[in-house]
């Protein structure tokens, strides 16, 4: 058991499946209150009875206070892991980047708008932000995605380094494909990049909880992407030359 969760408050969103049905069935296992968000209802329903916890359905830009209530008036830990795997590239429709914006990184920042003051004024406080691999490196075939998931990286980790020292714990997880229906949803791409290694979404809350007993940021469910994390920082021309290669590849199996 993980005694930084227990008996804690928790909240997550985008739980009617996926990484945060995982994620929810685990806090739950390690003795968290656990409110279960998502847009289906249903499907929020049907998780939250299954681990005991409280389903708080709808859009998580806008949940925080109802959360709370839910909790007792108290959130101890935030897993903001509703998002959108938008595909296209600079073509794609403003209202696909919009909805991209607005799910993969504003729903972030509007949560932790409401989460702070509370967490600043006791000192204490976990946020735990769905990033993606895509967020450190890029995914082909996915322009909205990718730049939006960036944003959601850079805004994960500024708060860690601006919130640290007051009491607040921030994870970035940057898993590769985990086997949910985003990644069904990801196409060829998907088939080619993600697929090969996808994961379960329970290895994604195995490594979440490992982070946290380890009080890292960065929670890496596929190793290897640190290795081409490196790869891109270090060598960045040969990293965009190799990721071309990808793209070509991609296009030629595309248009057969």
């Amino acid at each position: 058991m993980v005694e930084a969760v227990q008996d804690a408050g928790v909240v997550v969103t985008g739980a009617g499946g996926g990484i945060g049905a995982a994620l929810a069935r685990r806090f739950a296992a390690e003795g968290a209150r656990v409110v279960v968000n998502d847009l289906d209802a249903d499907r929020a329903k049907a998780v939250a009875e299954e681990i005991g916890g409280t389903a708080v359905p709808g859009d998580a830009s806008v949940i925080v206070a109802e959360a709370r209530d839910a909790l007792g008036g108290r959130i101890d830990v935030y897993c903001a892991n509703a998002g959108v795997g938008s595909g296209g590239s600079e073509q794609a429709d403003e209202a696909v980047w919009a909805l991209a914006w607005d799910v993969n990184v504003m729903a972030h920042v509007r949560a932790a708008h409401d989460l702070l003051p509370d967490w600043l004024e006791r000192g204490a406080g976990r946020f735990v932000s769905t990033v993606s691999a895509a967020g450190l490196l890029t995914m082909i075939g996915a322009a909205p995605y990718s730049v939006t998931k960036h944003g959601a990286y850079a805004f994960a980790e500024w708060l860690a380094l601006t919130y640290r020292h007051r009491g607040v714990k921030v994870h970035a997880i940057c898993p590769q494909g985990v086997r949910t229906d985003m990644l069904t949803g990801s196409g060829s791409a998907g088939d080619l990049v993600l697929a090969p290694t996808a994961i379960e979404p329970e290895a994604v809350a195995q490594a979440l909880f490992e982070g946290i007993a380890e009080d890292r940021f960065l929670i890496l469910p596929h190793p290897e992407v640190a290795e081409y994390y490196r790869a891109r920082a270090g060598e960045p021309e040969r990293w965009v030359r190799g990721m071309n290669r990808l793209q070509r590849q991609w296009e030629e199996a595309r248009d057969r």
